[in-house]
């Protein structure tokens, strides 16, 4: 159909229609569309860079705190870990706080809460103050977590989504590496001294975003669902690949808001459910096959995103590199800033590949990655540990493998588990459905973080790694058999995908042969462009 289309336009000897048609599809017009998408998408996620600068910069700056405040094994893992579990309240809270206020002023409220939090670590006094100032900081980070891909998500255009959505990743590893480098810059500093300003420094990201936050455009979905057309119509003219594009995005988000196609108003009338008040009803009480299909897979992979160990790495790297046989804490450092490096650059890469490969080659190659290098760690570790001389191949072999751990999580399991949860939920239940997953990510991270250090001295450091390696096999199973390929889908076309759990290849089949021998328009048409 398109080369009978071009053949017509070639034979058409009137100019005038030549130009209006060369006018339609202005190659100008895409790249500008797209960069204000981008723009979004960027401004959005960097709030993602506060939980990574706390995640980093704890790492570090823990070992500071033991020795000036005089605090044990024990109380070093709580302050360290149950960060995790205090952001579980802002999670909790952000669902409904981003239907209630939209989602640009859910960003600007997580940049206000850590930059309190960061104000109280940094002027904490003694090990109780500074657990109040975590908490604070804590609640921020749920806050951050939870809005950053839904907002990224719902103001995307398909053909690009993949690469959007994985930004929060890609800002929190930039986060983690800005930690390291804080750890190592006032690491010269009095003891006393350095730890305050390390945590203190978090303070000056986080009001530089609540500003630029301002300058954004409301989620068009969100606006949507106020019923604010007029503005949703706006946001998606901007954010759109083309025009045709952007009135198919409005057609469909009506459609999932309950809003008649006929209606074409600048403020219509919604119903009072569209504030998100039933929502956790028909998630939880009478879910359908698809949205119960949907809920295992957002809470499955935020889970094994954490339970296999990622944050035990992140945070303990400098034991971690301890036990390896490095003694200088300089050394120690340095090499923590090189695994803060590796994963920022791999995660650029993922952000390349996710629209090109799709999510599931990544995730599945990354997660058998995973599995191996955290199993040859576990064993370098071991010869370690059974060793009385030191042995400079395995102490090799150890830091390789920590880099390759870490390279491989960012090149897939680390984006996609955001990128993969945001857009799966329909409409009006993405925010609390992502706000689920993102709980059950931070109470994993919570418990792994907590008692890594228990872990490590009750089966030694190598067997722990050996547990992390089989927690990512089962990982790599369930992702195999119950995640459905989203590539190239609009929002509003997910729930196709899902509600036969391990048959969802089947029923994807029987889609796109009822596609093939019927309806070849709009969103079929959009979907299979996004994926070219």
């Amino acid at each position: 159909m398109a080369t009978g289309q071009n053949t017509e336009g070639d034979a058409n000897p009137s100019q005038p229609t030549l130009d209006r048609t060369l006018a339609d599809f202005d190659p100008v017009k895409k790249p500008k569309r797209n960069k204000f998408a981008f723009a979004c998408a960027i401004l959005a996620s960097m709030t993602s860079v506060l939980l990574g600068y706390d995640i980093g910069v704890m790492s570090g700056a823990n070992i500071y705190i033991q020795d000036d405040l005089k605090i044990s094994d024990l109380q070093v893992a709580l302050l360290v870990g149950t960060l995790n579990l205090y952001s579980l309240v802002g999670s909790a809270a952000a669902g409904r706080t981003s239907d209630r206020i939209g989602r640009r002023y859910t960003i600007v409220m997580a940049g206000a809460i850590f930059f309190l939090g960061s104000l109280l670590m940094g002027f904490a006094t003694n090990y109780a103050f500074l657990m109040v100032g975590r908490f604070v900081a804590g609640v921020g980070v749920g806050y951050a977590l939870m809005i950053a891909p839904v907002y990224t998500a719902e103001v995307s255009p398909a053909s690009s989504r993949g690469c959007l959505t994985s930004f929060p990743e890609v800002f929190i590893n930039s986060g983690i590496l800005l930690g390291y480098v804080s750890n190592y810059a006032f690491s010269k500093l009095p003891t006393n001294l350095g730890w305050r300003f390390m945590l203190g420094i978090g303070a000056i990201p986080s009001v530089f975003l609540a500003l630029v936050v301002i300058g954004m455009p409301e989620s068009p979905r969100w606006l949507v669902m106020q019923g604010r057309l007029g503005e949703a119509r706006k946001v998606l003219d901007k954010t759109s690949d083309s025009k045709e594009e952007s009135q198919q995005r409005l057609s469909d988000i009506k459609e999932a808001a309950g809003i008649p196609q006929d209606c074409n108003d600048d403020i219509v009338q919604v119903q009072k459910q569209s504030h998100g008040e039933g929502v956790w009803k028909e998630l939880l009480i009478y879910p359908t096959p698809s949205v119960r299909h949907i809920l295992v897979c957002g809470i499955g992979i935020h889970f094994f995103q954490q339970a296999s160990g990622i944050d035990a790495v992140v945070l303990y790297s400098p034991r971690i590199f301890e036990k390896a046989g490095i003694t200088s804490s300089n050394d120690k450092l340095l090499a923590t800033v090189a695994v803060g490096f590796t994963k920022t650059v791999f995660i650029l890469v993922a952000t390349f590949l996710l629209d090109r490969i799709g999510r599931r080659p990544l995730l599945l190659s990354s997660v058998g990655g995973m599995v191996l290098s955290l199993a040859t760690l576990g064993f370098g570790l071991t010869m370690i540990d059974h060793s009385d001389e030191k042995l400079p191949w395995a102490v090799a072999l150890s830091i390789a493998m920590v880099l390759a751990y870490v390279a491989f999580f960012s090149i897939g399991m680390g984006p996609i588990t955001w990128v993969y949860s945001s857009e799966i939920f329909p409409l009006k239940l993405r925010a609390q459905g992502t706000s689920m997953g993102v709980a059950v990510n931070r109470v994993t991270s919570g418990v792994i973080s907590t008692t890594f250090i228990l872990l490590y001295k009750a089966i030694t450091i190598g067997g722990s790694f050996f547990l992390f390696a089989g927690v990512a096999t089962v990982g790599w199973l369930f992702f195999y058999a119950c995640l459905p390929e989203t590539r190239g889908r609009t929002l509003e076309d997910m729930e196709v995908l899902f509600g036969s759990f391990f048959k969802w290849r089947s029923a994807l089949k029987d889609e796109q042969r009822k596609s093939a021998g019927g309806d070849n328009g709009g969103q079929i048409q959009m979907g299979t462009k996004a994926q070219e």
